[in-house]
């Protein structure tokens, strides 16, 4: 009879096992390394929580404790604002580093989540804190409008996520333009009501099914520079500059026009898209 030693079997069985281990080990790192694009990308993560912090202790805390000075208030107020377009510039070059470079494996969700917090929680958040610290504001009725903005951009984040459009164009408002128009209807300083029924509007075109151009070539460096034109606005403004109230109305309206305009053009293409082709339907079927 032959006598079958069981240590050698359970230690050649283990050695592959460790080898796999091993070799499992060396391949996560490759999966989960952080490139360029994904460094950008956290850098708009950064921004968008910063805003937040922000609008908490330059306008909210100040205004909680009866210390709050126009001057402190308006500060803070345009560096929130300015680290939303500084998101909104990352969020623009992580893209184009990631088609010109690479991006790794945690490339799409990380961008997904930190849209969340730049172009979903600040802004949501800055209509909280208006409706709390505005004179003719209703503070509920501005929490559901700000809750409101918050569901439209994770809505129209997981629609992104699950939708294969045709390449160049967005279904929706982009989250980062509609977060940047939310703030500027707030920072109109308009009467209530017209106020909240412009960041309920947004919010439906962030959520529609309106088609909007993907920024790039031209449009990104335009779009490029209509955030440092707006960041100068904003900076005249904070520093109570000569003509500084001028500057960031006028910045916040044509803002709110490109808003209203671009779904107008959108809306007229595919009409005159869907005209076309039922003319050159009826123009086969012609003998």
């Amino acid at each position: 009879m032959t006598v079958i030693d069981p240590e050698p079997q359970a230690s050649a069985a283990w050695v592959p096992e460790v080898e796999a281990d091993s070799d499992e080990m060396d391949d996560m790192p490759l999966s989960t390394r952080l490139s360029i694009a994904d460094t950008l990308t956290l850098g708009n993560a950064t921004c968008g929580f910063m805003a937040v912090y922000f609008t908490t202790t330059g306008v909210l805390i100040p205004h909680l404790t009866g210390s709050e000075d126009g001057g402190m208030a308006r500060h803070s107020a345009a560096t929130a604002v300015m680290l939303m377009l500084l998101a909104s510039v990352f969020d623009l070059f992580d893209g184009l580093v990631a088609r010109k470079l690479r991006s790794s494996a945690m490339g799409a969700e990380l961008d997904n989540l930190s849209d969340l917090i730049s172009f979903g929680l600040a802004p949501a958040y800055f209509v909280v804190v208006w409706g709390m610290v505005a004179d003719d504001a209703h503070q509920r009725v501005s929490a559901v409008a700000a809750i409101v903005v918050l569901l439209a951009v994770v809505l129209r984040l997981a629609r992104f996520s699950c939708v294969t459009l045709r390449d160049g164009i967005f279904q929706g408002m982009p989250s980062p333009f509609g977060a940047l128009t939310v703030v500027s209807i707030v920072l109109l300083e308009l009467p209530f009501i017209p106020t909240l029924l412009a960041i309920i509007g947004v919010a439906w075109l962030m959520v529609s099914r309106v088609e909007y151009p993907k920024p790039r070539g031209r449009l990104a460096v335009a779009m490029l520079g209509w955030i440092v034109v707006s960041m100068g606005m904003l900076a005249a403004w904070a520093f109570d500059a000569p003509g500084g109230q001028l500057l960031l109305q006028t910045g916040c309206a044509l803002q709110l026009v490109l808003g209203a305009v671009i779904p107008l053009f959108a809306t007229a293409r595919r009409v005159n898209t869907f005209r076309d082709n039922r003319r050159e339907a009826r123009t086969a079927q012609l003998p």
